[in-house]
């Protein structure tokens, strides 16, 4: 009896983490989904894995991410595993607004209405893998990018309510928040930046921690220590850092 082969959409897979998870999944014989605002690094894409990968383009600050994520559902013939990597995280020292505005639209407007719809497609056919590309800043308040940290930690809270929700109601759907550290992207920015993991290891990390249904998972996993080190700070503490 043949196995179904499994099918996977990554929101925001032109570059960094979600394009190179998306690569990982197509070179293991998964049907994959891409998304993204430039249609030329999408086809780029899809012209290494022709039979494997399906686009669809479209920027998840407008008001069409449903519509665009059911026409990628019916070119890929399912959904198994939908990943939310689509984010922005630029620096907002002098609390820019139309920055602050951008980052909410992406990573909490968008993210909640993919996440949302997803939930309950998965609710109906009663299996699914629901992922999220949190940050480990998260975890507290930053006075460099205050827009950023805060959408972090909605993402974070609203995974870990889905993942009550998923148990409660008794259905086979994981829910997995990642939390990555510094990862070797455009997005890491800074001069006090440590411990960098390379976009391979941590898309290798994602997709086992993906299989193994983690409930939240630091990346690499050394990042942890920081997670808890970084709730112990005092408040004194982290204004004189930031």
């Amino acid at each position: 009896m043949q196995i179904p082969t499994k099918k996977v959409i990554v929101i925001g897979a032109t570059s960094g983490i979600g394009r190179k998870l998306a690569e990982l999944y197509a070179e293991k014989g998964y049907m994959v989904g891409i998304t993204g605002r430039r249609k030329d690094l999408l086809d780029e894409i899809q012209k290494h894995y022709p039979s494997l990968i399906e686009t669809e383009c479209f920027d998840v600050t407008e008001k069409k991410n449903i519509e665009h994520l059911v026409a990628l559902i019916k070119k890929l013939g399912g959904l198994d595993i939908l990943i939310y990597s689509s984010g922005i995280g630029e620096p907002s020292k002098e609390l820019n607004w139309q920055l602050d505005k951008l980052t909410v639209e992406t990573n909490v407007n968008g993210f909640v209405e993919v996440v949302n719809w997803s939930f309950n497609y998965f609710i109906k056919q009663n299996h699914g893998s629901l992922v999220v590309i949190s940050s480990i800043a998260s975890h507290r308040g930053n006075s460099w990018a205050p827009a950023y940290s805060a959408s972090k930690a909605f993402q974070s809270n609203y995974f870990e309510g889905l993942h009550m929700k998923a148990g409660r109601m008794k259905k086979n759907i994981s829910v997995t928040c990642i939390e990555p550290g510094f990862v070797d992207t455009k997005m890491a920015k800074g001069n006090k930046i440590f411990w960098t993991v390379p976009v391979l290891k941590a898309a290798k990390q994602i997709i086992d921690a993906i299989e193994k249904k983690k409930k939240r998972v630091y990346i690499s996993k050394r990042w942890w220590l920081i997670a808890k080190l970084i709730k112990l700070f005092p408040y004194w503490f982290l204004k004189k850092l930031g």
